[in-house]
């Protein structure tokens, strides 16, 4: 039985710069099921590109009149306030962030919580590939539209829930088993795994380092993580940027 009360969250961006939000969902989740929902078409203020218009569907001409970020900021803020808030995978984590950087505006003032990272660890078949939402939504036997905000939410509470049903495990549990991860991954070289400042500039990459560095590797790694990035041990799937020192 799911006891806590969260809040879940979706974006979707008019380009490739992930402050460029377009829409925006959000949902109330109690004892495991919605009970308040909210949603808007949001002005980014910017080009739309057409690899994201294929995907949801949203035009500059939809939200030629919707408010702006800056408009619905006050709305986002007061759902999010002191709530645990889920996003699936951290690309609505940083969109939010950086939206609010764009217009010099404060973050949402929440504690946020990964499904894909929750997935990864309550289902096996999911360890390693196939923990798109979609995909475990299949599996899980939930129908919605994807790639739009507020069904994507709902999408991402429903699978939250059935991850701490089939776990056991509380929201809480899973907030402190999750950082304990982020920080725990330790290399042969002795290196640790770094999990990125939400509020810096690099928030959302992945930055791996490899040759030798004018500068020792764990002080590297150190000032990325503080400028935002997440810093694995190895190159892996998520990788978004690699720093190469002399071979």
């Amino acid at each position: 039985m799911v006891d806590e009360a969260f809040v879940a969250i979706d974006v979707e961006t008019a380009n490739a710069d992930m402050a460029s939000i377009c829409q925006v969902g959000l949902v109330r989740y109690e004892g495991g099921h919605p009970v308040r929902e909210w949603s808007s078409l949001v002005n980014p203020e910017a080009e739309f590109d057409w690899w994201n218009v294929d995907v949801h569907g949203i035009t500059e001409d939809r939200v030629s009149d919707a408010p702006t970020y800056a408009d619905i900021h006050d709305v986002l803020s007061d759902w999010c306030a002191g709530q645990i808030v889920v996003c699936h995978t951290h690309f609505d984590r940083t969109s939010v962030h950086r939206a609010s950087v764009r217009y010099d505006l404060a973050p949402p003032d929440c504690t946020w919580l990964d499904s894909a990272r929750v997935v990864r660890r309550a289902w096996e078949q999911f360890s390693k590939r196939g923990y798109g939402l979609s995909n475990v939504c299949k599996q899980l036997g939930y129908s919605y539209t994807a790639h739009d905000a507020l069904e994507d939410a709902k999408a991402c509470g429903h699978v939250l829930s059935r991850a701490i049903e089939q776990s056991g495990l509380s929201l809480a549990e899973w907030l402190d088993r999750l950082r304990r991860s982020s920080h725990s991954g330790t290399s042969s070289s002795g290196l640790r795994a770094l999990q990125g400042n939400l509020d810096g500039p690099l928030s959302g990459e992945v930055i791996v380092f490899t040759g030798a560095l004018t500068m020792p590797r764990r002080e590297a790694a150190t000032l990325a993580a503080q400028a935002g990035a997440d810093v694995p041990t190895s190159v892996n799937g998520k990788t978004t940027i690699l720093v190469v020192g002399d071979q």
